[in-house]
Formats: C-alpha cells, structure tokens, sequence
C-alpha cells in the first residue's frame, strides 16, 4: 500500500465514523476532487451539503465557501481544511473597513455606470447611492453578504439583476462579471472595482493564440473574464455552465477559459473529448493549498471550524435565500 493509499483509507475510514461529508470545489487538486463525496461550483455543493443527513462538512476550497456552508447549515460542524486559503477577490471589498484594500486604481467607468476603488466600503456606496439594491456575487464574505439585498452566481446574475425593481442596481466585487451583467441589460449598474487575479489575467490576444492552436474548438469562457475576452467566446458560462455544455455538446474539441482544475472533471467525464485550457497559468494558489494531509488533519483534530455568527448568519440566508427565490 501507497503512502497516498493509506492517507486515503484513513480519511475514509474517519469520514464514516463522523458522519462527515467530503465536497471539493472544481479547481481543487485531482486528489482532492477523487476522494470527494460531490465536487462542484461553491453555492452548489453548499446546498447538497444542506440537503444530506452528515453532521460534519468537510470544505475543500477557499474561506468563503466554508461560510456559506455554515450559513445553510447552521447546525452542521463545517471544516475547512487550510485556514490560509482565502479569496483575493473576496477580500477586495468590506463592509466597513479596511482588509486587504487595493490602493493602486483609479476606477473607470462603463457606458452607464462607474466602479469604486477598494478604499471605499460597501456601507459607503450605500450612502452615495441611497435606496439601490446591493446585488453581491456568493463570491463574497458572509458579513458583505449579510450588508446585501440579493446575492447572485456568475451563472444568474443578469436574471437576478432583471428581477429587481429598480432601474439601477449596485454589484459587488467582481467588475468583470458586473461587466457582463451591463452588456445584457438596460438597468444602470455601479460595480465594484475588484476581480480574480486568474481569470483577470486573461486577454482577448489569449483567445486569438489559442483559436490559432485548436481551429476545431469551442471556446468557453468564465464571465469573471475580461469583456475583451468575453466578446471572443463562443460561449459564457459559469463552470458547472461549462461542464453542462461540454456534456451536451456535439463538439469534440473545447477551449476552457477558466481555473484550470475544472479540465481534471471535464477529462475524466468526456472521455471522447478534447480539452485545451485558456491559459496553462489560469491556476489559483489558494485553491491548490488543499490537500490529502490536510484533509486528513482536518478531519482528525476538526480543524479548521468555520462558523458564522448568527447575527451575520441570518441576514445572509435572506440575501442567498432570496436569489433561490429567482432561480
């Protein structure tokens, strides 16, 4: 037996004493990803985590995917096994102080709308725009979820933005996929000024390299891209919008504009397809931070516990609860 073998004996072994259920985000590593109970996008696994008999949830992912597990699953122990791995994306915006602000933009603005640098606060945007609904992407901490009106997934955004009665709306923290959102609707949007490093990276030359590589493939591309790459896909999704669409589709070859940990799942599933990452680059660090060990540690001393204070827990359920509502 494999030293890897016997790691993952012993996490099964404790999972079935704890009653613990394993999920692992898409970008997790292979390993990770093949000892998971359900791999998925983070609000989906948070709701199958809700819906099953477990009393512990081990999160393999980053921090603010552990929170909403907690939110759902208030009387759930919910773990997250590298305490380190956070949100960049997530850390660009507070509710009400500085943490991890970006100082070195000067915002820009959109067509019919402008963005905010990450001095400001949520609760300032608020004041400056009174009465506009805040739209927070789960991309978020629970406390910015629980300052929101309505959260929305990178998959719904436009039909969350749609169904809000107001002709102006305020979007939060990703100014690609508030980008996106304003392409496809005539409500004025105010976006944040925040993004993800790995899908922020990409650009639209990317696209015409890689088309020029693989002319026979479907290019796919995560809406928290840049427009200029957006514009260039064949098709904008979210990454269990990808993996749904490769399923389906009658192409053999795919371009996937995303973290690459997604093509693990996508490979192993679509046996008789091909898939090319965007950019062989598109990796996040802190989603590769997981692993076996961790898990394992995690699971025998139950750390990290992640566990969100009723008082933000609650109002935050009302933000997720309400996007449920729409979808």
């Amino acid at each position: 037996m494999t030293d890897r073998s016997a790691v993952v004996d012993k996490i099964q072994t404790l999972k079935k004493k704890k009653n613990a259920l394993i999920l692992a985000h898409n970008y997790q590593r292979e390993e990770v990803q093949d000892i998971a109970d359900h791999t998925g996008d983070s609000l989906e696994l948070s709701r199958i985590a809700a819906s099953i008999d477990c009393e512990v949830i081990v999160f393999c992912g980053v921090n603010f995917m552990a929170e909403s597990a907690s939110i759902l699953s208030p009387d759930k122990m919910v773990l997250l096994p590298e305490i380190s791995a956070g949100c960049p994306m997530a850390d660009m915006i507070t509710v009400g102080g500085a943490r991890n602000a970006r100082t070195d933009f000067p915002g820009f603005r959109y067509e019919r709308g402008y963005t905010y640098p990450a001095e400001f606060t949520l609760k300032d945007i608020k004041k400056i725009h009174p009465g506009v609904p805040v739209v927070t992407y789960v991309n978020t901490t629970a406390d910015v979820k629980a300052e929101s009106d309505i959260c929305c997934t990178s998959a719904n955004g436009v039909r969350i933005v749609e169904s809000l009665d107001s002709d102006k709306v305020i979007c939060v923290p990703d100014k690609n996929l508030s980008a996106w959102i304003a392409s496809k609707t005539k409500k004025e949007v105010i976006a944040w000024d925040g993004f993800c490093h790995v899908h922020e990276r990409v650009t639209a030359d990317d696209v015409d390299v890689v088309r020029q590589e693989h002319p026979d493939a479907v290019v796919l591309a995560h809406p928290e891209c840049r427009m200029e790459v957006l514009e260039k896909a064949d098709h904008v999704t979210s990454t269990s919008g990808m993996i749904r669409f490769a399923e389906s589709s009658e192409a053999k070859e795919f371009i996937i504009g995303t973290e690459t940990g997604l093509l693990y799942g996508l490979i192993k599933n679509n046996p008789d397809k091909i898939f090319y990452p965007l950019r062989k680059d598109m990796v996040c660090p802190n989603m590769k931070k997981t692993s076996l060990n961790s898990v394992l540690h995690c699971l025998e001393s139950e750390t990290y516990k992640i566990k969100v204070p009723e008082e933000i827990r609650v109002p935050a359920k009302k933000a997720l609860d309400r996007m449920l509502e729409v979808n």
